[in-house]
């Protein structure tokens, strides 16, 4: 029978579907917010984990550097005792050759600059500012001063650090990547 059932739609209520969009949208950002906020505490302990690694082995290094020098005056002398064959080794002249290698593989101007480095960082972190293109940069110079200790260095044990120092250094990298 016509006109006993019509179809239609009934006109919406524009204040309601915007009120409803608004809860969803507030609640969306809220939990987007929330979500967020985990991830960088999560960034932000696992970069100072990574951090105090790297502090870490800069005490390592900063115990052996001095070891290295004892070793190449001994190495200096048995060598040079080996050459001369019982001609008198001038005192004076291998304690210049030890100091010039000394003044050579100081490594302490680059150790001051990492912990520098570090400190900057830990800063940056702790920062509710975006931080992402500064640790960017700090990496760099962090990789920097450990290449630089690492080409002055002439001890393994300095080496193997160096080494770890990188390849963790490496993984802050990739971290640093998922910072704002």
């Amino acid at each position: 029978m016509d006109g006993v059932i019509s179809l239609g739609e009934a006109a919406p209520d524009l204040e309601s579907a915007a009120a409803a969009l608004q809860h969803g949208l507030a609640a969306a950002i809220e939990a987007l917010d929330v979500m967020r906020r985990r991830e960088g505490e999560a960034l932000a302990r696992d970069l100072s984990a990574r951090l105090d690694n790297v502090e870490k082995g800069a005490r390592e290094v900063s115990r052996l550097a001095p070891l290295q020098i004892q070793a190449v005056r001994e190495r200096l002398s048995t060598r040079i005792a080996e050459l001369t064959q019982g001609v008198p080794l001038d005192p004076a002249r291998l304690a210049q050759e030890v100091a010039l290698f000394a003044d050579r593989t100081d490594v302490a101007e680059e150790l001051t600059r990492l912990g520098s480095h570090i400190s900057q960082a830990r800063g940056l972190i702790r920062s509710e500012a975006p931080a992402g293109r500064k640790l960017e940069f700090l990496v760099q110079e962090l990789n920097r001063e450990i290449n630089t200790i690492g080409s002055k260095s002439q001890q393994a044990a300095i080496a193997a650090v160096v080494v770890e120092l990188k390849s963790e250094l490496e993984r802050v990298r990739e971290q640093v990547q998922n910072v704002e």
